[in-house]
């Protein structure tokens, strides 16, 4: 009995230590993970730019899938899209489905808050373009423009002088400037969401 109690206290230091370096482990990753910037996919760099316009373009797979499908489904959802309750007027404005290209021209609400008594928004204008192929499908969002306050002060921008890099985030790249900054984070977004939905459509 003598020998198994001395055993059990011999072990007794590594079973503790061993914990306290898995509660170690723990803090630090909380810790990393607490210095995640919760902006920092917003800044420079996120909004590209092609011979000095603004334009967001991705390639989609669609596996397993010819051209004239691809260009169904796309076409499918860009016609959707110009039905949607924050749409103003929307349109495709090219079906070509011999060479499998859309066009569209969007305008929509792009929403920055909205409660009971005060809404603040914008008209967001923007070309859609998708050119398919088997298994594949390109994406285009450009010609980007906004008007904003049109009630009071209408105020027209376009992407490159209101969202681009050198007007929309600080010198240290560690912050968006607080007005042309929501218009970037609102487009970064909804430029996010469209992509990934037709992602998720052609997956």
């Amino acid at each position: 009995m003598k020998k198994i109690a001395i055993c059990l206290i011999g072990l007794l230091p590594l079973t503790l230590w061993a914990q306290d370096n898995t509660w170690e482990r723990a803090e630090v990753e909380e810790t990393q993970e607490a210095k995640v910037d919760p902006n920092a996919k917003y800044l420079k760099g996120a909004v590209p730019e092609v011979d000095g316009k603004v334009v967001f373009s991705t390639t989609i797979a669609a596996p397993g899938k010819s051209a004239d499908q691809v260009y169904d489904i796309v076409a499918k959802y860009m016609h959707k899209m110009t039905g949607e309750k924050n749409q103003i007027q929307s349109a495709i404005t090219n079906e070509d489905k011999g060479n499998h290209k859309l066009t569209a021209i969007y305008e929509e609400w792009l929403v920055f808050k909205s409660n009971a008594v005060y809404l603040d928004q914008t008209r967001f204008y923007f070309a859609l373009e998708a050119t398919c192929k088997d298994g594949s499908a390109n994406i285009t969002l450009s010609h980007i423009r906004y008007l904003y306050d049109e009630n009071r002060k209408p105020q027209r921008y376009t992407a490159e002088e209101w969202i681009a890099d050198k007007v929309a985030v600080n010198k240290k790249n560690t912050r968006l400037y607080p007005i042309s900054g929501k218009f970037r984070r609102k487009t970064i977004d909804r430029k996010d969401f469209l992509f990934n939905k037709f992602a998720e459509l052609l997956k």
